[in-house]
């Protein structure tokens, strides 16, 4: 190639494709690098903050490692948005709401709300924010994205939104965070309310974390189909949230789940047709194969039936689709929960079919009626009580053909388990409850992996449950004075 100091012009071509070649190289190199370097950045929102408005913020080129400030303001934000982009575990995606000085969050609202002119997604009829599914920016699977500290509402078919299509109305089923698709998604410290689902999640999403949140007053009048949460989830984890009562007149469910590995701890819930309807997955083989489909762990909550609930069920567990080979055919877990009913007649549980068990101990069955309005199972499946405070009179069933009740070891001690006031929602024990120390040992599985050492704290989030108190039946144990 080289001779006598001069380049050999037969090895012209080689060398052009060497020098290409290194130049290649070189250039992709310098890409990488670049990729690797790319600086996140803090877009802050707010009266004096470089974006007046959220829909500045360019939502379509987040990176890893970016967050969104929005600073609360007296007048709400009149904005929604889609995030589909990619965060990772170390450099999530963050949308923060910044408090005023009183600790008010900021509010999202869904009414005359408008869309960054640059985003193009489907589905602005289901959400204020949306995660997942859009063409602007390119459609994707979001990772890693947290939204925390936000007061988001308003969305349901009384209001509209402005789109490219001019004013529209929301659907029946439109939720404050609609989920379409993503995975390693965290929403914290949030209200969501005024909608017809506070809460939406599809079944192509996997691993959330929902804590210390509100979400309430959800719901459509006259309607059975909108719930304050309803999720379907490869791995879902909900924990130190106050789930109030739905929207008047409305009939769906406080939390309604069709999920794998589904965890409900520590939380506040109250009203509703059911607090819990844990159903069949809809979304076919992903999540009804996971492993986690047939286990599911209630522990630590505090659950209230309201007097006027329409159904005498706390809790239903197994399926509703009609097709009952897809049913959740597993255990349910509920242990160190206090559930408290203000209903005439109340169900504890409802399994749809035999294949479907209760495995209930340490917790505070209370009713403010009679002990014989408060029965364990409807028609079908099994239960096993152990180390249960109940009232004397507690039935197997209300109706004649039930399934299988065994019961050992459960307390009864009157009409009282010595809570401080149940009349003011004060569930702590007394000093003279018969609940105190009196919990059984969890299976080995369920101590190792979902042990009981947090409780709930109004009005919303979690504390650590005092030592004490461990060995206590119920969600709160026994009160501990204050230093």
């Amino acid at each position: 190639m080289y001779q006598n100091g001069y380049f050999n012009r037969e090895d012209a071509p080689i060398l052009s494709f060497l020098v290409l070649k290194y130049l290649v190289y070189i250039s992709c190199i310098s890409l990488c690098f670049s990729a690797a370097n790319v600086e996140s950045a803090i877009y802050r929102v707010g009266f004096d903050q470089k974006y007046k408005q959220v829909e500045k913020v360019p939502w379509e080129s987040l990176v890893a490692g970016d967050e969104v400030h929005i600073h609360w303001r007296p007048q709400p934000y009149h904005s929604k948005w889609v995030i589909c982009r990619r965060g990772t575990k170390d450099k999530p995606i963050i949308i923060k709401g910044i408090p005023s000085d009183k600790g008010e969050l900021p509010v999202i609202d869904g009414r005359r709300a408008m869309t960054r002119p640059e985003l193009r997604y489907w589905g602005e009829q289901r959400g204020i924010i949306k995660i997942g599914g859009a063409r602007d920016p390119a459609d994707t699977m979001p990772a890693y994205i947290v939204i925390e500290n936000l007061d988001i509402r308003s969305a349901r078919p009384a209001f509209f939104y402005f789109s490219s299509d001019g004013l529209q109305k929301y659907f029946q089923n439109a939720a404050a965070i609609f989920i379409e698709k993503g995975e390693h998604i965290t929403i914290r410290n949030c209200y969501l309310h005024d909608c017809g689902n506070g809460l939406f999640v599809a079944y192509e999403s996997k691993d959330l974390l929902i804590e210390n949140c509100s979400i309430y007053h959800n719901g459509i009048s006259d309607s059975y189909y909108e719930h304050n949460v309803y999720t379907e989830a490869a791995g879902i984890t909900f924990q130190g949230n106050y789930l109030g009562p739905l929207r008047k007149e409305c009939l769906g469910n406080n939390l309604k789940d069709r999920s794998a590995g589904l965890v409900v701890r520590y939380n506040w819930i109250e009203g509703g047709n059911r607090a819990l309807d844990l159903v069949d997955s809809e979304g076919g083989d992903t999540i009804r194969y996971d492993p986690r489909y047939r286990t599911t762990y209630v522990y630590g909550n505090v659950l209230v039936k309201q007097k006027d609930s329409p159904n005498s069920q706390v809790i239903h567990y197994g399926g509703d689709s009609g097709d009952e080979s897809a049913y959740r055919k597993g255990t349910l877990f509920l242990y160190n929960n206090t559930i408290v009913s203000r209903r005439a007649s109340t169900t504890l549980v409802r399994l749809s079919t035999n294949a479907e068990h209760l495995d209930c101990r340490n917790n505070i069955l209370y009713t403010s009626h009679a002990g014989k309005s408060f029965a364990i199972l409807d028609e079908e499946g099994t239960a096993n009580l152990s180390h249960n405070w109940l009232k004397k009179g507690w039935k197997n069933a209300h109706s004649r053909s039930f399934g299988k009740v065994s019961s050992e070891d459960d307390i009864y001690s009157g009409d009282d388990p010595g809570f401080q006031n149940a009349e003011k929602n004060l569930f702590f024990l007394t000093p003279h409850s018969a609940c105190l120390s009196k919990a059984v040992a969890l299976p080995g599985p369920v101590l190792k992996n979902f042990p009981v050492n947090k409780q709930f704290q109004g009005p919303r989030g979690t504390t650590a449950r005092p030592a004490d108190s461990l060995k206590d039946l119920g969600a709160l144990g026994r009160q501990t004075k204050k230093k």
